[in-house]
C-alpha cells in the first residue's frame, strides 16, 4: 500500500494525525531512531525542532512557548535544570496548539514537543515526523503532498546518519542521565 493510501483514509476518517507510529512509512527510520544512541537521537530532534522553532516564531513572533520550550529542553538536557521545569515549557507549548486555528500549526507545535520530550525517551522522537509531515501534508493538501514529504523523509534520514556519526564529536554539555547508552 503507499502511504497516500493510509494517509486519505485517515482524512476520511477525519484523524488529525495523519501518520500512525506504525506506518510503513515511518518504518525505516523509526529503525535507524532505534539503534541511536539517546544523544544522537536528541541532537537530531533538536536540530528539527530548532527549524520548526523558527517557522512558528516568524508566524506568531508574540508567541514565546515555542521557543521557551526549545530552550528549557537544550538546558534539561545539560543538566542545568530539572525535568519539570522543562516539561512545564514543553507543556506549554502544547497548550498553545490548542489556543490557534491553523491544522498545519497546530501539528508543528505538537511535532516541537515530542521532539523535546525525546530528552525524556527516545521513543518521542518519532513523534517530530508524524506531527511535521501532518503539517507538511495540511499545507500542500493531500494532491500535491507527495515530493515534499518523501523529500523531508529523506532528510529526516540524511541527518539522524550524520548524528550517528557526529554525536560524539559534538562538544556540549551533557547531563549526566545523557551520559547512559
Amino acid at each position: 500500500m503507499d502511504w497516500t493510501d493510509e494517509v486519505k483514509d485517515r482524512i476520511s476518517r477525519k484523524n488529525q494525525i495523519l501518520f500512525a507510529k506504525d506506518s510503513e512509512f515511518l518504518q525505516d527510520l523509526t529503525q535507524l531512531i532505534e539503534k541511536q544512541t539517546r544523544r544522537a537521537v536528541v541532537l537530531w530532534a533538536l536540530e528539527f525542532a530548532g527549524e520548526t522553532v523558527r517557522e512558528l516564531n516568524a508566524r506568531y513572533p508574540n508567541e514565546d512557548r515555542p521557543v521557551l520550550s526549545l530552550m528549557q529542553t537544550r538546558e534539561w538536557a545539560a543538566g542545568r535544570i530539572k525535568m519539570p521545569e522543562a516539561k512545564q515549557a514543553i507543556l506549554g507549548t502544547h497548550a498553545f496548539a490548542k489556543e490557534i486555528t491553523s491544522s498545519e500549526d497546530i501539528a508543528l507545535c505538537h511535532a516541537v514537543g515530542h521532539a523535546c520530550g525525546t530528552v525524556h525517551t527516545k521513543g518521542h522522537a518519532i513523534g517530530y515526523p508524524i506531527y511535521e509531515l501532518t503539517a507538511i501534508i495540511r499545507r500542500h493538501g493531500i494532491s500535491d503532498c507527495r515530493e515534499p514529504v518523501e523529500k523531508r523523509m529523506e532528510q529526516y534520514i540524511e541527518r539522524m546518519l550524520y548524528w550517528e556519526e557526529n554525536e560524539k564529536t559534538c562538544e556540549r554539555p551533557w547531563a549526566s542521565f545523557m551520559l547512559k547508552d
